[in-house]
């Protein structure tokens, strides 16, 4: 294992990352964009991914403690290509309006979630 090297994640904060530089960067990136796509806050979406990534730095060792679960369920990054695209009722009806906006559909403001899915295809 390379000897610890710091990288910076976003606004000046920085973490220890062993091994590649940019892995845990680029996965808290990437796993706070598709929660902001998904609908969820700024604020949300970055606490999502920092649990994400701590998880599995705590899963290969990297961080000091490890939960139970960290170390016995599927990967996050396995359970979230298991998982996705399956949530409990698919996007909001603020997200399939907001696209349905995008898209210019007429008649979107009266429609409810099922008729702006509908309209949209899904």
């Amino acid at each position: 294992m390379r000897p610890p090297v710091k990288c910076e994640l976003r606004d000046g904060r920085w973490l220890t990352c062993p091994g590649d530089l940019a892995r845990s960067g680029r996965q808290y990136e990437h796993i706070k964009d598709s929660a902001e796509q998904r609908g969820e806050s700024t604020k949300r979406a970055e606490e999502i991914a920092a649990r994400t990534v701590n998880k599995e730095r705590a899963r290969s060792g990297e961080a000091k403690t490890a939960s139970r679960t960290s170390k016995q369920d599927i990967s996050s990054s396995r359970r979230g290509g298991l998982r996705s695209h399956s949530g409990p009722g698919g996007p909001t009806y603020e997200q399939l309006y907001s696209e349905a906006r995008r898209r210019n559909i007429k008649g979107r403001s009266s429609m409810n979630k099922a008729q702006l899915a509908r309209a949209l295809g899904r």
